[in-house]
């Protein structure tokens, strides 16, 4: 069973590389992230495995994926990219994701971005780089409340960094949970009260869009936002209009909802937003671990 990883950037391919083993099946790396979906009918070339990094998968270009069985994507958002229930239904192409690989690193860099959004760290960089002397006054995170929308692997990470430097946990989610120090309330009042409100839902029909407009205006003033889940899941035009006005003192944000930016997006050219390009998962540790999640899928899946 032919295995194809379609879309390997080079840092994904030399750990594919390494962590791949000698009676792992046929295993071939198509090193060019930027491709284009229909080209993958031709770069499967009748495998039945893909692996996919970030390339989109119309149910049109998967039906010319003549013997595709299985898509491997690296990562838990494949709905941004596919359709997995009509890929099942129509096609027969089963969907696997890789949960948790990155847990770490994605809370690491929701922590980094609160702290740089909270001092103005990337408006006075950007300042002095131009000349200017700018000092702004941050907000003191100790004490603090940090809301959690969504409660996974990666809030919990979040949650425990924050404890640790003496910020209260507030979340909500959809299920019920329970978590040590942490404590779940309506999202109206996590909203209400929190200083930085984070969010770590995963994209689906019902999130879409879901910190809105109305919901951005019932957030305390002056609260931050920080988004390392999916950039769909905020109103952006609503975003920038709260951050223009200063009802949102700054965000820290990771996703979008088109990415690349555009060098003409709204958000490019508000000043307190502190943007990082989609990198919050990018640590050596969490390659290893998604690398070697996808690999485990596919000798599984060749198992039987």
């Amino acid at each position: 069973m032919r295995v194809v990883f379609v879309d390997a950037n080079a840092t994904l391919a030399a750990v594919a590389r390494r962590l791949l083993q000698p009676d792992d099946p046929p295993f071939v790396i198509h090193a060019e992230p930027a491709i284009a979906p229909q080209d993958l009918p031709g770069i499967l070339a009748g495998a039945a495995i893909a692996v996919i990094d970030h390339t989109a998968l119309p149910l049109d270009v998967a039906r010319a994926c003549t013997g595709l069985k299985h898509v491997v994507f690296l990562g838990t958002g494949a709905r941004s990219y596919m359709d997995p229930e009509a890929l099942r239904a129509e096609l027969g192409v089963t969907v696997h994701t890789i949960k948790g690989y990155g847990d770490t690193a994605v809370a690491e860099c929701a922590f980094a971005l609160m702290w740089a959004a909270t001092r103005g760290i990337a408006q006075m960089d950007r300042a002095m780089r131009a000349g200017s002397w700018l000092r702004t006054e941050g907000m003191q995170l100790t004490g603090k409340r940090v809301g959690l929308v969504g409660f996974g692997g990666i809030a919990a990470e979040m949650a425990r960094l924050c404890q640790g430097v003496g910020m209260r946990v507030l979340a909500w989610n959809r299920t019920a949970r329970t978590h040590p120090d942490v404590a779940f309330v309506p999202l109206e009042r996590l909203l209400a009260e929190s200083d930085v409100v984070s969010l770590h839902l995963l994209l689906t029909d019902e999130t879409q869009g879901f910190l809105s407009a109305d919901r951005i205006a019932a957030m305390k003033p002056g609260a931050i936002v920080i988004n390392t889940a999916r950039g769909a899941l905020i109103d952006e035009p609503a975003l920038v209009e709260a951050l223009r006005t200063g009802h949102i003192a700054q965000a820290g944000l990771d996703v979008f909802t088109v990415e690349p930016l555009p060098a003409d997006h709204p958000l490019a050219s508000v000043p307190n937003v502190t943007l990082s390009a989609h990198s919050a998962f990018r640590t050596p540790e969490a390659s290893d671990n998604l690398i070697g999640a996808a690999l485990a899928h596919c000798r599984r899946i060749t198992a039987g």
